[in-house]
């Protein structure tokens, strides 16, 4: 799973917003996306721009995600760059297009359940729900300090 940081929650939350305001949404379009739709909060370019770089690359984004060279200047890497910078690997993003993350999916109001991948509401829930999973372990990392741990005055029970 990705790795859980402030950047990648807030982005995943403004992606869910922007989709529930109505931002442009559409599954087969490289910048209207899921991932189109993420990247355009990440990198502050247009579905238009996206979809020129996007286009440097074969196939969808799980598919340009799986032939990612890190090494290569080609401007598909600055989007592909942009999320692996978030904490996110090429199974993540698959798992953002396809809505498929077993982890996100149990998340979800009301538990587990299958969501579809081009429905509007379903990539909404998606997003909050990563963002939920992430923040969780994120929280999970920092360490409380002894005095929440042991508040000075507060009787132990035995």
């Amino acid at each position: 799973m990705a790795y859980p940081n402030i950047q990648l929650i807030e982005a995943l939350r403004e992606t869910a917003t922007r989709l529930r305001n109505g931002a442009y949404y559409a599954w087969g379009h490289h910048g209207g996306c899921n991932c189109g739709n993420l990247l355009q909060v990440v990198t502050h370019l247009t579905k238009e721009e996206i979809v020129s770089y996007a286009h440097t690359g074969a196939g969808e984004w799980t598919e340009i995600a799986e032939e990612y060279c890190g090494v290569t200047n080609a401007p598909l890497y600055l989007l592909m760059s942009k999320l692996e910078q978030l904490g996110l690997t090429p199974t993540d993003i698959h798992n953002i297009e396809y809505l498929e993350d077993r982890e996100v999916l149990a998340a979800l109001p009301g538990g587990f359940r299958w969501l579809k991948r081009n429905v509007r509401e379903d990539v909404v829930a998606y997003f909050e729900a990563f963002a939920n999973v992430l923040e969780d372990k994120f929280l999970q990392q920092i360490p409380l300090p002894e005095e929440v741990l042991h508040p000075v005055g507060e009787e132990q029970f035995v």
